[in-house]
């Protein structure tokens, strides 16, 4: 196979990119790193794009690896045909490959070795071969049982020919391949519940839908809900078509041996092929879903960790509780903690006095302008508290809800212990609430992606995929945005292009022994940073202390002299074509070169929506049909997207209500973090559920 040509035709570029980009990767380059400084040698190819073309490349080259190691190994058995090698060769998939080499890979020992072993396969090709007269059945029978090692009885000696004739077609890839497509065209998936409790899972006590038709996110919870033992699944085929079809292939007419041959092809389609083919289309299912759910995870994830930082604010974190009350946790504009406290409006205490007279204090003290509240345990009755204390206090204060996924996971690692060693958990978790306003990326990044709750069933898809991909979002967002390498913890460092977490821990404690960098080139005096890992990460590093201008940008230190011709001049109408002409160096770098020199430190989370704050609070029985209101997207999943409109639970709107035209994929319409107006269009009191729509009023 020609790697090259096949990711040129799936990413539909060209091969030169293609080869240019692997050459790059294969020299050592981070995509980051690629993606913005090496935009001539790829074509101007995106991240995204990026590692798309890296993840093919990485599953093309084990295809390669795997058809060399069964055709190595198909040598070495004797089994190698001509056909078997062109076969081979000609597999683009390594399920193609597997099948190939499915009937000579090693097994455990089977009924068809076992009928081997004792002399059978003569009877079962005898079978096999040719039509033949019940005499000459009789015949062949009669001589050859009693020659056999093993003594065997005729009705034993055929069932063992059988269990051979059984284990071939099973194995053979036309019948496995009739299987695969019989499922694609007409195969279902049946789901009953196992007891009379259907949990979560009452809309799929009596479910079936076609394979072909399954949604990712029906598949997953199709699977969760076997995996907790309320379902029962099973993958229908049909089944009486198959074995008719398969059988076909081996029957001769008028063949006494007809009766043997049926039997064996129904009792290996029942007992080999088709669970085996279950599996594999359960397996292919789950893929599918585990690659569509993870796709949906990483589009959430990047606007969420993209949401432009909250500056020169005071910040009260506060972390919702029950028993145990409510942490308090005041940062100042730099992200450094300046109090914290414990309080109790909610039940059992109720002590709405003596919180009123510390938020107070604490507002009063340090002038707080924004609360940031978590979602978690108690939030909506903190929410109604803090909307009540503005409104009676008449405070200048806005509040703003805060998703606080992974924030308790984040308190009791390591990271949090070595950041806040003095400081309780729980109030490690408020301070994070708080900083997640301030400067979402920053705080996001101490967080496994996974635990940041962007997704749907995301515990239910490949964790180790999932984590790659959310890695490499989170890095694409770090290296886009840049880091002050003297403000950053060690774990925001870590997801620069090029930067290790041991040498994003040497970056620190440099910068703690130094009193901080005062340039770029002094980060190569860092242990661990060679002229390598030094070209990877410093055009992603910022040193906004620096005499040179340049420190502060993203314009890479192999682009210094040229950016240096351009400083002070004005680049409004530059013919860019010409210039980089002139200057010897590609338009798009040097594009890029005059975007940071006319906005030099600029943060591209700036032109992004801010948060929306609110100042009250509303209750599912202030909702009625028809009303109009903002909202927060909180999450986008396969069948709409769940918008924070200011009551207990998020509201939805349904796919079908997201605009006026058709919409296939609600991401082509929102993203999470949006601000976006929505109307109400059902109220379910009792379940605490509401309906929304985006749609024009007219079109409902």
């Amino acid at each position: 196979m020609d790697i090259n040509k096949q990711i040129a035709k799936e990413l539909e570029i060209t091969e030169k990119q293609v080869a240019d980009t692997i050459a790059l990767l294969d020299e050592g380059n981070t995509i980051p790193f690629i993606s913005r400084y090496r935009k001539e040698i790829t074509g101007d190819l995106s991240d995204t794009q990026l590692r798309e073309l890296e993840t093919r490349l990485t599953y093309l080259r084990s295809l390669e690896e795997r058809r060399s190691d069964v055709l190595r190994l198909m040598e070495e058995l004797g089994v190698l045909t001509d056909e078997h090698r062109a076969a081979l060769v000609k597999a683009t998939s390594l399920q193609a490959i597997e099948d190939i080499y499915r009937p000579y890979r090693p097994k455990k020992r089977t009924r068809g070795m076992a009928a081997r072993e004792k002399g059978l396969l003569p009877l079962a090709e005898f079978l096999l071969e040719s039509p033949v007269s019940q005499k000459e059945l009789d015949d062949f029978l009669a001589e050859f049982v009693p020659s056999l090692e093993t003594e065997l009885t005729v009705d034993e000696a055929l069932f063992g020919a059988q269990d051979i004739i059984a284990e071939d077609m099973s194995d053979d890839v036309k019948n496995r391949k009739l299987l695969r497509d019989d499922a694609i065209r007409r195969g279902v998936m049946e789901s009953t519940l196992k007891g009379e409790d259907a949990g979560n899972y009452s809309m799929y006590s009596d479910f079936t839908e076609k394979i072909r038709e399954l949604k990712a996110h029906r598949i997953l919870a199709l699977f969760r809900g076997e995996k907790e033992d309320f379902l029962r699944l099973k993958v229908a085929l049909s089944d009486e078509h198959n074995i008719e079809a398969i059988a076909r292939g081996y029957l001769h007419k008028d063949s006494a041996a007809n009766k043997y041959i049926q039997e064996a092809v129904e009792d290996g389609y029942k007992r080999l092929l088709l669970p085996s083919i279950e599996t594999e289309i359960r397996n292919a299912l789950k893929e599918m879903a585990d690659e569509e759910s993870i796709k949906v995870f990483s589009t959430n994830l990047e606007p969420y960790l993209m949401q432009p930082p909250l500056k020169d604010s005071v910040v009260l974190g506060w972390d919702p509780g029950y028993r145990t009350g409510c942490k308090l946790a005041v940062i100042n504009e730099l992200g450094e903690v300046l109090d914290h406290a414990t309080v109790y409006p909610t039940k059992p205490r109720d002590d709405f006095e003596g919180t009123t007279r510390v938020l107070r204090s604490f507002i009063k003290k340090y002038g707080v302008s924004v609360i940031a509240i978590g979602n978690g345990t108690a939030s909506r009755e903190s929410e109604q508290f803090v909307a009540d204390f503005i409104r009676n206090e008449g405070v200048s204060v806005q509040y703003t809800i805060v998703n606080e996924s992974g924030a308790s996971i984040y308190s009791a690692s390591a990271l949090g212990n070595e950041e806040f060693p003095s400081l309780d958990v729980t109030v490690r978790g408020a301070i994070s609430i708080a900083r997640r306003l301030q400067d979402p990326l920053a705080e996001l990044v101490k967080i496994e992606p996974k635990h940041i709750g962007v997704g749907q069933y995301q515990h239910d898809v490949n964790q180790k995929q999932l984590s790659a991909a959310l890695e490499g979002v989170v890095e694409n967002c770090v290296n886009r945005v840049g880091v002050n390498i003297n403000q950053a913890s060690w774990s925001l460092l870590s997801y620069v292009s090029g930067i290790t977490p041991t040498i994003a821990k040497n970056m620190v404690a440099h910068k703690d022994q130094v009193g901080g960098f005062q340039s770029r080139k002094e980060i190569l005096k860092v242990k661990g940073v060679g002229p390598k890992t030094f070209e990877q990460c410093a055009g992603f590093l910022r040193i906004p202390e620096s005499t040179d201008p340049l420190d502060n940008t993203a314009v890479h230190p192999e682009s210094y002299a040229i950016a240096r011709a351009y400083m002070g001049k004005d680049l409004h109408g530059m013919n860019v074509k010409k210039e980089a002409s002139a200057a010897g160096i590609g338009e798009l770098t040097l594009k890029d070169i005059f975007e940071e020199l006319s906005k030099p430190g600029r943060d591209p989370r700036d032109e992004l929506p801010g948060v929306l704050f609110r100042k009250d609070v509303l209750s599912i029985d202030d909702l009625e049909v028809g009303m109009e209101l903002q909202g927060t997207v909180r999450n986008v999943v396969a069948f709409g997207a769940f918008v924070d409109i200011g009551i207990k639970n998020d509201g939805l709107v349904h796919i079908s209500q997201l605009a006026d035209r058709f919409v296939k994929d609600p991401s082509e319409v929102v993203k999470v973090s949006d601000v976006v107006k929505v109307r109400i269009i059902g109220v379910d009191k009792e379940r605490g559920k509401v309906s929304l729509s985006m749609r024009s009023s007219s079109r409902n």
